[in-house]
């Protein structure tokens, strides 16, 4: 009995039947792909907010200073530890943080000033290519500096407009000085869009009278393929007795998220084809009452239970190998669309924010194989479980019980 040609039969015999079956799988697919794939650039977008535009792979501190930041608990021998980091490995830039206020000519706030190294910083992070208005730090203006953009509505100030800075020095005398607003960032996270304003490192420095030391080290792997564990082992045995985090350690949130977005993808998965498989067991079952008869004029003829089991088997995998390709073409399509487009969300929401990190506002998706693929086999996985009965009852089913089956 040649099986594919009879079950392609069946299955058009009965089109309108198998076109709203099909279609239930490839949809159900499809929506699945989309979804795996708006998960991954969600979780892409975290972990990149996270890492490539604040807070790196790995960060060094003096023991205590992430509980009390401290002006004066700062990195011992911080251009050894520098200068002991593998640059064929990692790249690394110091940090120096101090806390005051600022103020326009109509307002004041309580600000966090972040000495950044021109040269070194861009290495780490991307933090400079997120500029909103205006322009990144530079040599040629000493005192220009680069505000968020909460700060800056706060302020009500713009590009070019003068800040009066007050805070206390390290050898305790007050310091001040006049900065002058360079550039504006996007939305990178609370605490930077709310008070974080970037200087040069040297100028800090100079203003705070600042020693050599750093309070910060940020680390970042060249290779993102090697293991993050052991790349924060590795620093921490340079940085000594410094503390050594990685950023999992640093956002617990975020990292706890994407631990378990595997989990959750799979979660919707399952019932988003439990519902497709109630939908293919209903037609399978439809179909085999139909034809029981049938079924028992064929197995009267000689076909054997096992054959009646592989046609009822042989009609549901041509129809998910349809949906699959329909789902995958479906899926492929919408995601790469979003993708590129992705889903502005700012009029939902100005800013997201997820575990103290401003998402972008825009969704986008992100493909790789395992989004694609993945829900196809899960497809495949729940038809040929969902058919299992009615395939199961066809070849049970006796010839003579069938022909007189009303």
């Amino acid at each position: 009995m040649k099986i594919l040609t009879l079950a392609s039969r069946n299955i058009f015999r009965n089109w309108q039947r198998s076109l709203v079956t099909t279609a239930a799988m490839a949809f159900g697919c499809g929506i699945m792909i989309i979804y795996s794939t708006l998960i991954s650039g969600l979780l892409e977008g975290a972990e990149r907010q996270a890492v490539v535009m604040s807070t790196a792979d790995i960060q060094i501190h003096a023991q205590g200073y992430r509980d009390d930041p401290d002006l004066y608990n700062t990195i011992a021998n911080t251009d050894f530890v520098l200068a002991n980091i593998p640059e064929q490995k990692y790249h690394a830039a110091p940090r120096r943080y101090a806390y005051g206020l600022v103020a326009s000519e109509s307002n004041s706030s309580g600000v966090q000033l972040r000495g950044l190294d021109l040269i070194s910083e861009p290495k780490v992070t991307k933090i400079h290519q997120q500029i909103m208005t205006g322009d990144w730090l530079s040599q040629d203006e000493p005192y220009g500096v680069v505000i968020g953009k909460k700060l800056a509505r706060v302020l009500g100030v713009d590009i070019g407009d003068e800040l009066i800075f007050l805070g206390s020095s390290a050898d305790g005398s007050m310091a001040n000085e006049i900065l002058r607003v360079r550039g504006i960032l996007k939305t990178i996270s609370s605490s930077i869009d709310s008070s974080g304003v970037f200087i040069r490192d040297s100028v800090l420095i100079e203003m705070l009278v600042l020693s050599d030391n750093a309070h910060e080290i940020a680390v970042i792997r060249n290779d993102k393929n090697v293991d993050l564990d052991a790349a924060r082992e590795e620093i921490s045995i340079i940085a000594g007795s410094n503390e050594t985090l990685d950023w999992r350690e640093l956002m617990p949130v975020i990292a706890r998220f994407l631990e378990t977005s595997q989990s959750q993808t799979f979660i919707m998965l399952l019932f988003t084809y439990i519902a497709v498989a109630s939908v293919i067991l209903n037609a399978m079952l439809m179909s085999v009452f139909e034809r029981i008869h049938e079924f028992g004029v064929m197995k009267a003829l000689g076909v054997t239970p096992i054959q009646s089991f592989l046609l009822v088997y042989s009609e549901t995998i041509i129809q998910t190998v349809v949906a699959c390709i329909l789902g995958l073409i479906m899926g492929w399509f919408s995601s790469r669309y979003l993708e590129i487009h992705g889903i502005d969300m700012s009029s939902l929401a100005g800013s997201i924010n997820f575990g103290g990190v401003a998402l972008d506002p825009v969704w986008r998706a992100s493909i790789n194989q395992a989004d694609l693929f993945n829900p196809v086999i899960f497809l495949f996985a729940i038809a040929l479980i969902a058919v299992l009965y009615p395939a199961i009852k066809v070849a049970r089913i006796k010839a003579l019980d069938a022909i007189h089956h009303q």
